[in-house]
């Protein structure tokens, strides 16, 4: 990338989220947020979000770390980016390497915006929770078939 071209505020943000991800900074990742941002990963109801409406303010963002990223070692690789507004949409290839040896992964589109500081207010991540616990039921199926 050019060094006279600024990255757009968004698209740092999401950069900087992926940066702290993979160095497992949890006090890193959550100085990124705003006081009362949301954290939708999956989008939607799920297990991980049973009312759907995302995980609100850092607390609540903290323990979406320790339930979600902090078991894994999770590689993100953004294919695509597209910033516009207050916000930077990612196309992104995850993988999560689980103990004991579990590996899922997914393809999705992750979402941030930001407000005029560059905090991240909002982040979307868009992904199919049933294809991975497809996956993580294959995985663990298959590691009882093998003891």
């Amino acid at each position: 990338m050019n060094s006279n071209l600024s990255v757009h505020p968004a698209q740092q943000a999401g950069i900087n989220s992926l940066k702290n991800v993979r160095a497992r900074n949890k006090s890193g990742w959550l100085d990124l947020f705003a006081e009362d941002a949301v954290v939708q990963d999956p989008v939607g109801v799920s297990p991980l979000d049973p009312a759907g409406l995302g995980h609100q303010g850092k607390a609540a963002i903290g323990r979406f770390w320790d339930m979600v990223i902090a078991p894994g070692d999770i590689e993100m690789r953004v294919r695509e980016s597209y910033p516009s507004g207050e916000e930077c949409a990612n196309v992104v290839t995850l993988v999560n390497r689980m103990p004991g040896g579990v590996e899922i992964g997914t393809d999705c589109v992750i979402v941030y915006r930001v407000n005029a500081a560059g905090k991240i207010v909002s982040l979307k991540a868009y992904w199919e929770f049933a294809k991975i616990a497809a996956q993580l039921e294959a995985a663990l199926g298959n590691r009882g078939e093998r003891q």
